[in-house]
């Protein structure tokens, strides 16, 4: 083969490749490559900045926080008080949130007939219609919520997908910013060890 030759196939080749991480559904596929083979681990550790306890005559970060599930029934994390609280900040635009959700549902099929956990997958725009039609062409069998009130910055600052997890106390057990594989055993491990304080 000539250089020639060599030069164009590499072009081509590195093209494709490009094209490949541009367009949304390939980049979504290798992002959940990465978090397979382990780049994207969750922190599972306390934030430095941790959220007092959800109770009465306390000013605290999830007072007055509501949620729409997808039943149209608000949902106070106040009143979640004594279970585990997953809560996922996504849109329907958004490349890694897209990536991370079939790691999410396999979180949320192991504690789903679970009373004390409670998945909030909150997306973040409202876009009811979108989020629908991205959990009917995924198979996911998620929960998808939406904002009700304003949410908190210590929940949700600048970046999506963001996670935060509660305890049962109703404090910030631990906060993630950005994609993650939440299909790994040891964040099951750290909701269960939640769940049994």
């Amino acid at each position: 083969m000539n250089p020639k030759t060599k030069k164009i196939i590499g072009n081509v080749v590195f093209v494709l490749f490009i094209g490949l991480l541009i367009w949304p559904t390939s980049r979504s596929y290798f992002q959940q490559l990465l978090m397979k083979i382990g780049l994207f681990k969750p922190k599972l550790e306390v934030p430095q900045q941790v959220a007092e306890p959800l109770s009465s005559g306390t000013e605290n970060v999830g007072k007055g926080v509501t949620f729409m599930n997808h039943l149209g029934e608000t949902v106070s994390v106040a009143d979640l008080k004594g279970k585990v609280v997953f809560i996922n900040f996504w849109a329907t635009w958004c490349g890694p949130c897209r990536a991370e959700m079939p790691s999410i549902n396999v979180l949320y099929d192991k504690f789903k007939d679970n009373p004390n956990v409670v998945f909030l997958i909150v997306e973040i725009e409202g876009d009811k219609e979108k989020a629908a039609a991205f959990v009917k062409n995924e198979k996911l069998t998620l929960p998808i919520s939406y904002p009700n009130s304003d949410i908190p910055k210590e929940w949700l600052s600048e970046s999506i997908p963001s996670t935060v997890i509660l305890g049962k106390d109703g404090n910030l057990a631990t906060r993630h910013e950005g994609m993650a594989d939440y299909s790994k055993p040891d964040v099951a491990t750290f909701i269960q060890d939640l769940i049994n304080k």
